[in-house]
């Protein structure tokens, strides 16, 4: 049993708690490509068996969530779990669709960010939430990102929420992008809501929750969630090799291929073998299902 099956996670449980649970109930080796907070829900990829070697693969995917931003209220974690540190009136004329979507489409394309303090980056060998629990000041970089689309779904005027879709690259913080959004409209505010709805191309349509797994935990229900690890590359070109090379090649020999660097798929007689890497027409072997 080895590949990726899409999880859709519920609110208020960690990643670390669905990989322990999947890994129950699959009695396999399980990972993740990248956590979700708590409060998150939707999208998560987990990788099983020999599907956690693919994890260098599916680090730097594109991301698209739906979001809740409520106005008027700043907090000290940039979402709902925070106190609130910062108040401030929510003009109606600013909650037309109009001049939300005036401000939505300034924030397409590649711009700076701020990450918010409570995040798990490293400055000096500490993670930023370590110094924020401490209450000690640290100089935040900001990191190059990139908003591809971003489109208003809702607008709830009595409770000061807008609802948006956002497609972004990786490294983008949703808090954040919350936070300049509130600013950009003259008022404060802070994520109360966010869902994943796909990661590269593992899309929410595609996942399970863990309710129905543990429900349908029979072999048969789990393999036909599953994506293998030769439907994770499909998109890479294929060698075939010979008796005679895929010993090689099965050995962790390189062997010399007229091909251009890059990952490639690799088979012998139609049967699929694992996944080589060719760099300076040498093939290395990768991984072996």
């Amino acid at each position: 049993m080895d590949g990726i099956i899409i999880i859709n996670k519920p609110q208020n449980c960690t990643s670390h708690d669905i990989v322990y649970k999947v890994k129950k109930i699959v009695n396999e080796k399980v990972g993740h490509t990248g956590t979700l907070d708590p409060m998150a829900t939707g999208v998560l990829p987990l990788l099983i068996g020999k599907g956690t070697l693919c994890s260098k693969y599916l680090i730097n995917h594109d991301k698209i969530y739906e979001v809740k931003l409520k106005l008027g209220a700043k907090t000290s974690t940039a979402d709902i779990e925070g106190e609130t540190i910062e108040e401030k009136d929510v003009p109606m004329e600013i909650l037309t669709k109009e001049n939300i979507e005036k401000v939505l489409a300034q924030f397409i394309g590649k711009q700076q960010q701020v990450p918010p303090i409570y995040s798990a980056i490293k400055v000096n060998g500490k993670k930023l939430y370590e110094y924020a629990r401490k209450g000690q000041k640290v100089d935040i970089e900001p990191r190059n990102i990139e908003i591809y689309d971003i489109c208003l779904l809702k607008t709830e005027q009595k409770n000061n929420i807008i609802e948006f879709r956002v497609s972004c690259s990786k490294g983008t913080y949703i808090r954040s992008l919350c936070e300049d959004i509130a600013e950009k409209l003259g008022t404060v505010g802070h994520m109360c809501g966010l869902k994943r709805i796909q990661v590269g191309e593992f899309n929410i349509k595609d996942s399970i929750t863990i309710e129905e797994l543990e429900k349908n935990s029979s072999t048969e229900i789990i393999q036909n969630k599953i994506i293998s690890i030769q439907d994770i590359f499909k998109e890479k070109k294929s060698i075939n090799l010979n008796e005679r090379k895929l010993q090689l090649f099965l050995n962790g020999v390189n062997i010399t291929q007229n091909f251009e660097d890059g990952v490639y798929k690799i088979y012998n007689n139609g049967r699929f073998i694992g996944i080589g890497i060719v760099k300076d027409y040498l093939l290395k072997r990768d991984i072996i299902v």
